[in-house]
């Protein structure tokens, strides 16, 4: 009884260990379909790799700054050299730009004139900006590098001179009207534009995170308890239902200077 038994076991045991064996087999023959998010660096027809100490002698800047960057530690899987990853990940193999003189898109990719190139490692970006409200950079009238470095440590890019959040600083050198400094200024952009508006796409108008004041309520929270009316909406001291009814904060005609005023501090022209 007890030899049967042993053999029921193992055959149980084979039977288990073939169904296992079949089902991992179905789903390495179906991941083999799936487009993979490792992407081969660009190709240039001809051309070799070098290795990024042959950037130095042209592109001595952004070959001292880039082991800071972020994007350095991007590696393309079976590099001949150890030090290629970086420069030609981005930029492609670099043999027939050199042997050339260089110059600008002699036999180079140039990342900086088409954010395909980019789009290959940020595909949530590259879904952002195919929202109905985006930075013109599908259009051709604007590009990563208008906005970032992608040599530096730091990829957002500086306009300089702002006392104000780090990130505004990009922002600032397009939209100078809403980052310039006011007496009566909106302490939400301390923090940063992207508080209120999301960079790169949105379904919303203006790019902005939410469409209505529940916007403006994630900060300017409503006070509740005792003495609050029923249906009543305080912001602050002030009742603000019957305003809320009319449109957004910035919209029904109330605080038209969401930005910053010199005039009012309720931001207001």
């Amino acid at each position: 009884m007890n030899h049967q038994r042993g053999g029921t076991g193992h055959c149980l045991g084979a039977a288990f260990l073939l169904f296992v064996g079949l089902f991992v087999s179905l789903i390495a023959n179906s991941c083999s379909s799936v487009p993979r998010s490792v992407f081969a660096p660009p190709e240039i027809p001809g051309a070799t790799f070098v290795g990024n100490r042959a950037c130095y002698e042209c592109h001595t800047n952004y070959v001292r700054t880039f082991p800071a960057s972020p994007h350095a530690r991007v590696h393309f899987y079976a590099a001949p050299m150890p030090d290629q990853a970086g420069c030609e990940s981005c930029h492609g193999p670099g043999s027939k730009h050199i042997a050339v003189g260089g110059g600008r898109g002699q036999f180079i990719v140039n990342p900086g004139k088409d954010a395909a190139t980019c789009f290959q490692c940020h595909l949530q970006t590259h879904a952002e900006f195919n929202l109905p409200h985006h930075h013109p950079v599908l259009e051709g009238r604007l590009n990563c590098v208008d906005c970032h470095d992608p040599h530096g440590s730091d990829l957002f890019k500086p306009s300089g001179g702002l006392a104000m959040a780090r990130l505004n600083e990009s922002c600032a050198s397009c939209h100078r009207e809403q980052t310039r400094p006011f007496v009566f200024e909106h302490e939400a952009l301390r923090e940063g534009c992207t508080v209120c508006h999301t960079p790169h796409g949105s379904v919303n108008r203006k790019l902005l995170v939410e469409s209505d004041s529940n916007l403006c309520l994630k900060c300017h929270a409503q006070v509740q308890g005792p003495g609050v009316a029923p249906g009543e909406i305080y912001i602050g001291r002030i009742p603000h239902a019957a305003f809320l009814r009319q449109g957004g904060c910035w919209t029904a005609g109330c605080h038209t200077a969401i930005h910053g005023s010199n005039v009012d501090p309720r931001m207001r022209f």
